[in-house]
């Protein structure tokens, strides 16, 4: 359950991709277009929305979506996110937070890095794979910073418990859209379930319906980042409120066509199953510049506090 798929992982104004981060992030942001390019391509086939199995995610983060996110999130992208998750929820020293997911690590590594203690859960066992070594191989001064202070854990965003209690959780790159309303509700129930009463909360949505509704084309796009290459198309299913991204990803002989989903919801609607879950103090932001989100926002960030 990576967060970062190009949607891989999250949206663009009119059209959305899918990572965590692709199902990538926004292809508007300026990190990605420092790394890709896009031409408009031939549509590939589409598949019926009753063909696309509900846990897409289980199997959708192999290898070559989760290294095209690799290569698209910029360092100085995750710095500006981690600062943002510094800023707005005053973090203590050493304050334990939850990573859920995690994809492959950046944000994790990361805020080790800053001295804080983290876990980072995720279902996808190369992303995990990967971010271990990344952590195995870092500069001895990160290293030293970082040490013990992280853990990648296997598991399901909303299969919680064991982990211990937490000051702050995060939940970047538009994963939050992966599950249905019950997947959903239950995860933001775990969430609630492992942090600490008044300890903080980061989510990073996509996919709320003010973002990709406005100017949705689901037109095709071709983004290219070394030698890999990946063609991108996007429909809304009207019927379940869903945005279904379809991919094809090139790497010399090696080829991957795959589907991604997004369950788009209103602001509103995510409003509602934090607070329901036990959140509360809820603060809606447009951008890590801490703009107010409006129609048409590329992202919507929420901040919140558990009662």
């Amino acid at each position: 359950m990576a967060r970062d798929a190009v949607l891989l992982s999250p949206v663009t104004r009119g059209y959305q991709t899918s990572c965590h981060d692709l199902p990538i992030g926004n292809l508007e942001h300026p990190a990605l277009s420092k790394n890709t390019s896009s031409v408009h391509t031939s549509s590939a086939a589409e598949v019926p929305a009753t063909d696309i199995s509900p846990t897409w995610y289980a199997t959708f983060f192999t290898y070559l979506p989760n290294e095209f996110w690799r290569r698209v999130a910029t360092p100085e992208w995750t710095v500006a996110e981690v600062d943002f998750v510094e800023s707005r929820l005053g973090l203590r020293a050493g304050a334990r937070i939850l990573d859920v997911p995690c994809g492959s690590g950046r944000h994790s590594l990361a805020l080790a890095a800053r001295g804080y203690r983290v876990t980072g859960v995720d279902l996808s066992a190369e992303a995990l794979e990967h971010a271990r070594r990344t952590a195995a191989s870092a500069p001895a001064a990160a290293s030293a910073a970082a040490g013990d202070a992280v853990t990648f854990v296997h598991g399901d965003m909303r299969e919680l418990a064991g982990l211990g209690v937490f000051d702050a959780a995060v939940c970047l790159g538009n994963s939050f859209g992966y599950l249905d309303t019950a997947g959903t509700r239950a995860f933001a129930r775990a969430l609630a379930a492992v942090v600490r009463p008044g300890g903080g909360l980061v989510i990073d949505v996509g996919a709320a319906a003010e973002s990709i509704l406005p100017d949705f084309t689901g037109q095709v796009r071709r983004m290219t980042t070394g030698d890999i290459v990946v063609e991108m198309s996007g429909r809304y299913d009207v019927a379940d409120s869903r945005q279904i991204s379809q991919y094809r990803f090139v790497q010399g002989a090696q080829e991957l066509r795959t589907t991604a989903v997004h369950h788009v919801r209103t602001s509103g609607h995510i409003g509602e199953l934090l607070d329901e879950a036990g959140f509360t103090d809820l603060r809606r932001y447009g951008g890590l510049d801490g703009a107010a989100y409006t129609v048409g926002a590329p992202r919507l960030l929420v901040t919140a506090r558990r009662r």
